[in-house]
């Protein structure tokens, strides 16, 4: 029987240490938005960020909505450089809305310095970015997430949302995924 923790590396992310860097943005998010008596929307961005912000909207104490955008900018491995909007974001109260993206990874940073720059211009109040996983080396853009859970190396990761070829989403911890897997 395929098993898909073979095809694993090593795990950056054990369930407890994601569980734990969950409650450190939470508790960053309650303490910055304490005494807002604005909306707060957590904005995934479909499909890897789902069990993120699944996790994290538990364990935020204020209330919060959430929504979806679903974009598309990478390639297989690599990202294109350009990105399109699959799933738009359509609010008439923008705003009077906080909004926070919530993503697996910062990576180029290109598409959430763009997403960034969209809803500023669509009218939200403000936009901030939560990120589960930040990996700086690979950045193009001038980018940095304002919740940050765990920033790691230039390595190809799945699990807990993130995928290669829609597999893996659903390990319970990230980790490396081996080379072999995705140079085929």
């Amino acid at each position: 029987m395929y098993n898909m923790t073979d095809d694993i590396g090593e795990i950056l992310l054990t369930e407890e240490e994601i569980s734990e860097t969950v409650s450190g943005i939470a508790a960053e998010i309650d303490r910055d938005y304490a005494d807002c008596e604005r909306k707060l929307l957590l904005l995934a961005v479909l499909k890897g960020s789902v069990v993120f912000m699944g996790d994290l909207m538990k364990k935020i104490r204020r209330p919060v909505e959430i929504d979806f955008m679903r974009v598309s900018s990478y390639s297989g491995t690599e990202t294109r450089g350009k990105v399109d909007i699959l799933l738009d974001l359509h609010r008439d109260d923008l705003q009077k809305t906080d909004i926070i993206i919530v993503e697996d990874i910062v990576d180029s940073g290109k598409t959430l310095a763009y997403l960034t720059n969209y809803l500023k211009f669509k009218g939200a109040n403000s936009v901030r970015c939560a990120a589960m996983l930040d990996k700086p080396s690979r950045r193009k853009v001038k980018f940095e997430a304002d919740y940050i859970g765990k920033t790691i190396p230039d390595a190809f990761v799945v699990g807990y949302g993130l995928d290669y070829d829609e597999k893996y989403r659903n390990l319970p911890f990230i980790g490396i995924l081996k080379p072999e897997i995705y140079t085929t």
